[in-house]
């Protein structure tokens, strides 16, 4: 699958061709889904917080006495059955909604997602943009067949500073590393310009096609510590010490006493 690049002046130049691993996968609706829920309830901040029992002021002392009354029973004012009292089950202002997903899972979740946008022909790349000015990144915008106020997301390899800065006050526009690309960029945008060489770069982070690195040649080992190692161990015996040696056995008494 191919894509058509453009360059800074709107002008097409030719193809790119997309990765396979990430725009030509299959696409699964119910994983796509569980990455974006995922997603956005990362993003949640718990706001809302209702009052626990213990936080709730009022006196300790019981109501009235537990028995002969006729009526129910009654143990503290506080109490979320009273007028005034905490609320049952309310929310927390120390909520976690932060959902675990295996990491292959997000991974086959993102390449749906964009083989989704592929499908759609909703991809294009461009070669480079040098501009530093809202009204040059507007101008390309103009030149480039996409719907201008619709949303529309730029990927870079590594951060393209002047491309963030001139785009940051176009409505509707986000700029976005390779390396950072999520379902909730991808699925929310109409259209999606890649740069040529953030394709290799997604490629690179998400399929794990590194370019290898020559690896350093092990250094010998010196021969003192062969040597050492092939001469024959020789068994130490334990010295006797001195108060194991055998003392020899006294003499028995004979008995002086002749009525024995």
């Amino acid at each position: 699958m191919t894509i058509d690049v453009y360059t800074s002046a709107g002008l097409k130049k030719g193809t790119a061709t997309l990765p396979p691993a990430l725009f030509e996968a299959a696409i699964n609706t119910g994983l796509m889904h569980q990455a974006l829920v995922r997603q956005l309830s990362g993003a949640r901040s718990a706001i809302a917080h209702a009052k626990a029992r213990w936080e709730v002021q009022g006196s300790t002392r019981k109501l009235y006495a537990q028995k002969g009354t006729g009526r129910a029973r009654r143990g503290s004012i506080r109490s979320p059955l009273m007028r005034g009292g905490n609320k049952a089950f309310g929310p927390k202002k120390d909520a976690n909604f932060l959902k675990a997903m295996p990491k292959a899972m997000r991974r086959c979740a993102l390449f749906s997602c964009l083989s989704l946008k592929a499908k759609e022909s909703a991809l294009l790349g461009l070669e480079s943009f040098e501009g530093a000015k809202t009204k040059e990144a507007f101008a390309l915008l103009k030149k480039l067949p996409v719907a201008i106020g619709r949303h529309i997301l730029f990927v870079t390899a590594d951060g393209n500073v002047s491309l963030e800065r001139s785009t940051r006050n176009i409505p509707a526009v986000k700029t976005v590393r390779a390396a950072y690309l999520n379902p909730a960029d991808v699925l929310s945008a109409r259209h999606i310009i890649f740069f040529v060489d953030a394709l290799k770069k997604a490629e690179e982070v998400f399929t794990g096609k590194l370019p290898k690195v020559p690896k350093a040649p092990k250094l010998s080992e010196p021969k003192m510590a062969e040597e050492k190692s092939k001469a024959p161990r020789v068994k130490k015996t334990p010295a006797k010490s001195p108060a194991a040696a055998k003392r020899p056995r006294a003499a028995k008494k004979t008995s002086t006493n002749p009525n024995t």
